[in-house]
């Protein structure tokens, strides 16, 4: 095959990929959404279950590497600040990296190798196992219930675990702050929350919103395509992780670009 028809083979797989995501996105929407007002049960016992996995159990993790991160933006930031005489910047370096772009960042890569592999390995098990098969059989959706308490959980639990990545961040940074910028703890809280607007939480949030939809559907997509014998779970895995973690960043790229051409920031 010559490489114009390798491209053009690529690019047609990359659309029907992105097509089937979204057909699963849209479906998951309507069970979440508009079913449950034409009398339909939402799984909110399943939601809250994987949102006890998804968020709670994730904390320990997410807590420690923000942490860390926000620290190591203070250091980062201070050699250079630290040339022009501004090292009290340091504070709303991290606060306003954190909120704008790392921490909804971090979490959504954490909540990748935790939760989004989790639920190809699930799905996929089952699609192989033909359980999914028997749910067909029994005339209940696997897009019902096994992806809308997910996506719910997910829709919930990705902003809440931002801000607490948000949070531990600033409290990273705030170690190098105390240590070696001459602020104290309560100077250094003050000095991130003045550096903050309202436009850098909010956006920091509906990218975590919108990565956690991401997340939900390529796990369960890819599960869901899952086809042959048990070895193909593992491969399922893999390549829901890869997928995740490329568009998760590309919905990233596409939401910053959106955020600075219409507001200017």
């Amino acid at each position: 095959m010559d490489p114009a028809s390798e491209i053009g083979t690529s690019v047609t797989n990359g659309l029907v990929y992105v097509g089937d995501l979204a057909s699963l996105g849209g479906r998951a929407a309507y069970f979440t959404v508009v079913a449950p007002f034409q009398g339909k049960r939402l799984g909110t016992q399943r939601a809250l279950s994987e949102a006890m996995d998804v968020g709670v159990r994730a904390l320990p993790i997410l807590s420690l590497i923000s942490f860390f991160i926000g620290l190591i933006i203070a250091l980062q930031s201070a050699y250079e600040l630290r040339r022009f005489g501004g090292i009290y910047y340091v504070a709303a370096a991290v606060a306003v990296a954190m909120s704008r772009e790392l921490g909804p960042l971090i979490t959504a890569i954490v909540v990748i190798g935790r939760s989004g592999s989790a639920f190809a390995a699930e799905i996929a098990t089952m699609r192989v196992t033909e359980e999914i098969d028997a749910l067909e059989t029994m005339a209940i959706s696997p897009v019902n219930f096994l992806v809308t308490p997910k996506l719910l959980a997910m829709i919930a639990m990705l902003p809440c675990l931002t801000i607490w990545a948000n949070a531990m961040g600033v409290l990273g940074g705030s170690l190098f702050g105390i240590a070696k910028a001459d602020f104290t703890f309560v100077r250094y809280i003050q000095a991130s929350i003045d550096s903050l607007f309202l436009l850098d939480i909010v956006s920091g949030l509906i990218k975590s919103i919108m990565f956690g939809i991401t997340v939900t559907v390529v796990g369960c997509w890819e599960g869901l395509s899952t086809s042959g014998g048990a070895e193909q779970v593992g491969r399922s895995t893999t390549r829901a992780v890869v997928m995740s973690l490329f568009l998760v960043i590309l919905v990233d790229l596409i939401f910053t670009a959106l955020f600075f051409f219409l507001t200017g920031s």
